[in-house]
């Protein structure tokens, strides 16, 4: 059987108090746990033990029989998505769902007259907060389908094979842009770069673990300031609250975390500030809806599935109208968020939205390169992949790599896309937009981070060799992409040598030459990019003392020769 990870992405890592989430205890709901304060402002959900499984989740159950009916009451059995039996899918307390449980009538298990039901299928979420892996709920019969973040897929498809089964993703549901952050208490950590010689705190293989790293390795610190970030690994078992309040004792200098405990650091820590985020790294981080390959290849199950894909994505449309009846879903159906809007207020919770985009069908499109665009979630899988394998985070490290292509099923997606020219109409058009006059202003502030890319020029020349656009093809255009809002500022530099004037006007040439290929060739908008010619000015490595870096005299001028892409936040 495939072992679990310490920690995938969840609000928070639960174990049960009393009956009561843990994470609700972690967010400073103590009070409200041991019954000293006021019931819930609405009607919260009762807990109850899952039907099947080896989990032990506080699974609320579904909104009180006043205020909503089944959809019918048929006994046990029959076709899959039927009353009798439901499409079960395994969440966890996190906003991002939202939308599903709208959809379901505000409730766990498919209500009258709601989306899922007027799609044609009843749908049952388990709330599973403890995370059990997807061979657990795959073999227990728990569910049929479960969370997982595009990151925490790619690392656990390798671990669901080692035991014998294996799923596919059907489509996106959410994409964090904001609600997972490197974020500090300390003025003068404002880059990723100032880390160095730094303490951070977060969860291992974790999202935000995740995105720590891709940001460091990206980075223009050499190796030796990169190993200098000291890394504290919060236990699994205190979640990002414990991640908080390391940042609020002061025993750290920086952490990583996400929402909600992202937004109360920023709310209640003295000075907190995002040192890096989703809201600039926005193509990083997507939850995904995993279901076991064996309900997937079950044509009789075809329709029932495309119901609840379907349904979802009405689910997002309604969601994102009537904001307040998402929150309203929230709170009726997870324990956890009746808590926290009791303690933090309902502004609170509705507030988290802004922090992540629920994904309808034609960001569905968008993220799968269903429009013709970037396949963004290939990229990411990949790298993460990567990422985690490097990291030892696979139960087997030599498990055969997986194609991206093999980890999604995206034919119910694509049905509806192939229904909806509106949504390929959006779907084809960028995300973002850019103006020179925004670039400008966003520049006045220091780059989050700055990547340096050995793009190889000949002496004297300013024009890009078939090998020097490989590299950027490989190293530059990827970082573009994960940073999908930001503007960027593509710098050529040069080492000591030679004269100053002439250094100066071929590392700008260069530059440019970088900035017209990324346009030309990959069509970014030419708004997005601001052009320096830094010549020797802005060395990365002081060449007068090389060995300080552990690097030989030609390998410290060759770091300071880079091209670089500096992300500029809006």
């Amino acid at each position: 059987m495939a072992k679990m990870t310490p920690l995938a992405k969840g609000l928070v890592t639960l174990i049960i108090l009393g009956g009561t989430a843990a994470a609700a205890w972690h967010l400073g709901l103590k009070e409200i746990v041991q019954g000293k304060a006021a019931s819930p402002a609405s009607p919260a959900a009762t807990p109850n033990t899952p039907a099947t499984g080896s989990t032990t989740a506080a699974t609320p159950a579904a909104t009180p029989a006043s205020t909503a009916k089944p959809a019918s009451a048929a006994p046990a059995g029959g076709a899959l998505g039927s009353a009798g039996n439901p499409l079960k899918v395994s969440l966890v307390s996190f906003h991002g769902y939202a939308p599903a449980l709208l959809a379901n009538g505000k409730s766990l298990k498919t209500q009258a007259g709601s989306l899922f039901a007027q799609a044609g299928v009843n749908v049952e979420f388990v709330i599973q907060d403890d995370i059990p892996t997807l061979s657990t709920i795959f073999e227990s019969k728990a569910a049929h389908c479960a969370w997982r973040t595009s990151d925490f897929w790619a690392q656990e498809q390798p671990n669901l094979r080692n035991a014998g089964l294996d799923g596919r993703a059907i489509m996106a549901v959410d994409n964090t842009q904001g609600a997972d952050a490197i974020i500090s208490r300390n003025p003068a950590i404002t880059r990723v770069e100032d880390l160095a010689d730094h303490s951070i705190a977060l969860l291992q293989f974790t999202p935000s673990d995740g995105m720590t790293i891709d940001a460091l390795e990206n980075s223009s610190l050499t190796a030796r300031k990169k190993s200098s970030v000291r890394y504290v690994y919060i236990n699994a078992e205190e979640g990002t609250a414990g991640v908080r309040a390391a940042l609020e004792a002061g025993s750290v200098d920086a952490v990583a975390l996400w929402d909600p405990d992202l937004s109360l650091a920023l709310k209640n820590v003295p000075g907190a500030h995002v040192v890096y985020s989703t809201r600039t790294a926005t193509n990083l981080i997507y939850d995904v809806i995993v279901c076991d390959n064996r309900v997937l290849s079950e044509p009789a199950n075809e329709a029932t599935l495309q119901a609840f894909v379907s349904g979802w994505m009405s689910g997002v449309d309604a969601a994102k109208k009537t904001p307040d009846e998402a929150v309203d879903a929230l709170v009726r159906t997870e324990e956890f968020f009746s808590l926290l809007a009791k303690d933090q207020g309902r502004p609170f919770v509705k507030s988290l939205f802004e922090n992540l985009v629920w994904t309808g069908l034609e960001d569905n499109a968008r993220i799968f390169g269903l429009a013709g665009g970037t396949n963004h979630y290939d990229r990411v899988y990949r790298r993460f992949d990567g990422i985690y394998r490097k990291a030892g985070a696979l139960a087997n490290p030599n498990s055969p790599v997986i194609a991206p292509q093999d980890s999604i099923d995206l034919r119910y997606i694509r049905n509806l896309l192939a229904k909806s020219q509106a949504a390929q109409t959006a779907a084809a058009k960028p995300e973002f937009t850019f103006t020179e006059q925004e670039r400008q202003q966003v520049a006045k502030q220091e780059p989050a981070v700055t990547k340096p890319v050995m793009v190889s020029f000949a002496s004297g020349s300013a024009e890009l060799t078939k090998r020097s656009q490989k590299i950027i093809d490989e190293e530059m255009v990827p970082f573009i992409e994960n940073n999908g809002s930001a503007y960027f500022d593509i710098s050529g530099n040069s080492d000591s040598t030679g004269a100053r004037e002439a250094n100066m006007r071929i590392s700008r040439a260069r530059a440019q030459a970088v900035v017209d290929y990324l346009v030309s060739q990959w069509e970014f908008d030419r708004a997005r990019f601001a052009v320096t010619g830094n010549g020797p000015d802005k060395p990365l490595c002081n060449e007068s003392a090389p060995q300080n870096e552990n690097l030989s005299l030609e390998d410290c001028r060759a770091i300071n020769r880079t091209t670089r892409a500096a992300v500029l936040r809006r």
